[in-house]
């Protein structure tokens, strides 16, 4: 077992894990933190992406031990107070979701490219997002919710 120390959506955790034991596991299994799905345990989809320490990782490819010290933002740890970033709001009034599925991961995603540039056109939002997987949308009103939610208010928020 290894000890680690790790910042989870603005709270602190010191565990005992297995060195072996994945990020994704861990936040779901040992922090409850479920918002973050496991969807192809390849690092393929997508849907388990993170922020660790300033930038997007699947978190089926991290070991936990990998985060110690580090900060972590789940898909949970977006709204501050009960409150959506406008980033959730524009998935939300634009439709950019389906079955949900896939939403955290391109959430996180998006809030990442929204972070180095506030104002991308379409090309570049699909790019950013081109390593999540959506089975059921069609990726358009998805590009269309980060278009949307690309304002003043969505930049200082993605940099919060």
């Amino acid at each position: 077992m290894t000890h680690i120390t790790v910042h989870v959506d603005g709270t602190t955790y010191e565990d005992e894990v297995e060195p072996r034991l994945l990020l994704v596991h861990y936040l779901r299994d040992r922090l409850g933190l479920t918002g973050t799905p496991i969807g192809c345990d390849t690092s393929n989809c997508g849907t388990c992406t993170v922020d660790l320490d300033g930038a997007t990782v699947k978190s089926c490819s991290v070991l936990a031990v990998q985060a110690d010290g580090g900060e972590v933002t789940t898909v949970q740890g977006l709204a501050k107070d009960g409150e959506w970033t406008a980033l959730q709001r524009a998935f939300h009034e634009q439709h950019g979701l389906q079955c949900g599925y896939c939403t955290p991961g391109m959430l996180m995603a998006a809030r990442d490219l929204l972070r180095e540039n506030p104002h991308p056109g379409s090309d570049e939002v699909r790019q950013a997002l081109k390593g999540n997987l959506c089975r059921c949308t069609g990726y358009q009103n998805i590009v269309r919710a980060v278009l949307a939610a690309s304002g003043p208010q969505a930049s200082e928020e993605a940099t919060a």
